[in-house]
């Protein structure tokens, strides 16, 4: 017999497919509620509110990514010289660890964190700096280790663009996989995008 899912867990995986497919501005309350199959007073009840709701959402996977991703950068800290490309590549284990939460999980995760980047969800980055800021200070210090010729400008610009490229990677990732198959005739995955970003944002970050 099969076990039932809490009504919590119906709201959270609803939430999770819609806003990973259509993006956090674009999908209502309503439409969770229906994908879910519960009323609107249980939202209400088990979240509060929609940020709440996507606050949780991305808890998710962020309770699992980010401690990962610091053991990850414990180890590189170890190393007596420090690469760009090196430290990018180790977002690949936390991610890989993220198919614990669901089977398509780095994709997923991948798609929300481009969405709240391009769609400017500042109570998402306050969330994220609140539970996780140590993380992020961390990488942000090995990277400008890994980097001195940066000042604080640079760093701050070439970040951005890091990110907005990443974005761009994942929100128009399917039609980039789509395209690159039709182009070269061959099998693209989602981690082969990953594969062909990190050479191009390591390059972009490290351009004197």
């Amino acid at each position: 017999m099969a076990a039932r899912i809490s009504t919590q867990k119906k709201i959270l995986n609803a939430a999770e497919m819609l806003f990973s497919r259509d993006g956090f501005e674009q999908t209502s309350l309503r439409q969770i509620t229906q994908e879910a199959g519960v009323n609107l007073a249980s939202v209400n009840y088990h979240f509060g509110s929609k940020k709440a709701l996507i606050q949780a959402v991305m808890a998710r996977y962020l309770v699992i990514f980010m401690p990962v991703l610091e053991e990850q950068l414990q180890q590189a800290e170890q190393q007596s010289e420090l690469k760009t490309e090196e430290l990018f590549k180790r977002f690949k284990i936390p991610l890989a660890k993220l198919t614990e939460v669901n089977k398509q999980g780095p994709d997923i995760f991948l798609r929300l964190l481009g969405f709240a980047y391009s769609e400017i969800q500042g109570h998402l980055r306050k969330y994220t700096q609140q539970e996780f800021g140590g993380v992020l200070q961390h990488l942000l210090a090995l990277l400008k280790r890994a980097n001195p010729h940066l000042d604080e400008q640079q760093m701050f610009w070439r970040l951005h663009f890091i990110l907005g490229a990443a974005v761009f990677a994942q929100v128009s990732g399917q039609a980039l996989i789509e395209i690159a198959q039709s182009e070269f005739n061959e099998k693209v995955e989602a981690q082969d995008v990953i594969d062909q970003l990190i050479p191009f944002v390591s390059g972009g970050l490290e351009e004197a």
